[in-house]
């Protein structure tokens, strides 16, 4: 894959003219953290819209984790695939026992992004996901699975790049999926980007404070 981005504000900035039509006062951009923030905070600049983070947690099948059989998420969210529990007959221990663990670290990402913000309600808005680039796109059928319990008006995934059969797979999930590039030899995320560096716990909770001060001050928005 030839290198299309030079960083993820750069992939935030390409990424954004496609979501022009987004651009308003009941758009709300939620951002995997941590390399989907600031894709997302690029994004939210352009189309003037509140950014946010969404944790959520894929609950993994035991011996075969890419395959979600459910999701936990901030503000006490569960979705469980019930298809896929009674396909692989999985006992409820096990259920219990990798909630759990999910559950530790999504309590750690609450405490390390969050802080004392309120979740955020997504009832009746369009909702933009945003991510630095999708490969198996398992995480991100899971934060839609969440959304979708949370009654938004339309769920919009966006992001850089990923394979064509991902982006065609959550196709059948989201309302509209916007993948600015699938590359025909995909080999990695990063493999789209110059400088694909880790993103810190502080990077990402600057730019959400970022954000919320520069639309905040924007005239009909906050």
């Amino acid at each position: 894959m030839v290198t299309s981005y030079l960083d993820r504000f750069d992939a935030g900035r390409k990424l954004a003219p496609l979501l022009s039509r987004y651009a308003g006062n009941n758009t709300l951009i939620l951002a995997l953290p941590r390399g989907g923030i600031p894709v997302g905070y690029e994004v939210a600049r352009a189309l003037q819209a509140p950014l946010d983070v969404i944790l959520v947690r894929k609950l993994g099948v035991p011996g075969q984790e890419e395959l979600a059989m459910g999701a936990i998420a901030s503000g006490g969210v569960r979705v469980i695939s019930e298809d896929v529990l009674q396909a692989l007959r999985i006992p409820d221990r096990s259920i219990a026992e990798v909630a759990a663990n999910e559950e530790h670290e999504l309590q750690r990402q609450e405490r390390a992004y969050r802080g004392d913000r309120p979740v955020p309600d997504v009832g009746s808005r369009t909702v933009v996901l945003i991510d630095d680039g999708l490969a198996t796109g398992a995480t991100m059928r899971a934060a839609v699975l969440v959304l979708r319990a949370q009654h938004p008006g339309r769920v919009i995934v966006a992001v850089p790049v990923a394979p064509r059969e991902t982006c065609d797979a959550l196709r059948r999930e989201a309302d509209e999926v916007i993948c600015a590039l699938t590359p025909e030899s995909f080999i990695a995320v990063g493999e789209a980007y110059e400088n694909f560096s880790q993103i810190s716990d502080e990077e990402v909770r600057d730019l959400l404070q970022r954000s919320a001060h520069e639309i905040g001050s924007l005239p009909g928005v906050g």
